[in-house]
């Protein structure tokens, strides 16, 4: 009899503790589930890339070409940005930088249409869009070189919206020399040195 009794105060014991547990347990899990409303705007603080942005004074900029003076010449590029560089570097680094500006806009553009991928290197790396693209991969950049830095200036200048392109709200561009099948059914919104821009 009272190994019974004690065996059923050791189970009490436990039993309470354990309800102690749950109770804490449940008291964490409703603090952490519940959401929290707040009537008062709520600022968040920007990503650290989006902080290291140009902040010059745009105005300032007389020409698209000061405009990439002005820009950071160094700093680490998110892979997103990187995908957007690499585009204006292969497809118009030999381009007036209008040309290389709208290169970046046709890429800005179809991030933003829902008939083509939601991010730059979605677009970048869709099957069979960009020519420089093989197997799926990007071919080595000569990260060292002023074709380079021109081509992240421009990705940055065309992702921050601070310069307008003649692409305008293109979609597709072609080299003059050639002609494919599907620019027909196109509407041509612009050509700059050697491509042709259309919606």
């Amino acid at each position: 009899m009272i190994a019974t009794f004690a065996g059923a105060e050791e189970t009490g014991a436990e039993v309470a503790e354990a309800t102690v547990e749950t109770t804490t347990e449940e008291a964490a899990l409703t603090e952490e589930v519940v959401p929290v409303f707040v009537s008062e705007e709520v600022v968040q603080e920007l990503p650290e890339e989006a902080t290291a942005e140009f902040t010059g004074n745009v105005s300032q900029a007389d020409s698209l070409r000061e405009l990439v003076a002005e820009m950071p010449a160094s700093g680490e590029l998110s892979d997103e940005m990187r995908c957007l560089a690499g585009a204006v570097y292969f497809e118009s680094r030999g381009e007036p930088l209008s040309g290389q500006l709208a290169v970046a806009q046709v890429v800005i553009n179809r991030s933003e249409s829902s008939s083509f991928p939601s991010s730059y290197c979605g677009v970048v790396y869709q099957r069979a869009q960009f020519s420089f693209v093989r197997g799926g991969t990007m071919p080595r950049i000569k990260t060292g070189s002023d074709a380079w830095k021109r081509a992240t200036a421009i990705a940055r200048i065309a992702h921050q919206g601070l310069w307008d392109s003649e692409a305008d709200d293109s979609l597709y561009f072609h080299a003059k020399y050639v002609r494919p099948s599907w620019a027909r059914k196109k509407v041509a919104r612009a050509t700059i040195d050697t491509h042709i821009f259309y919606r």
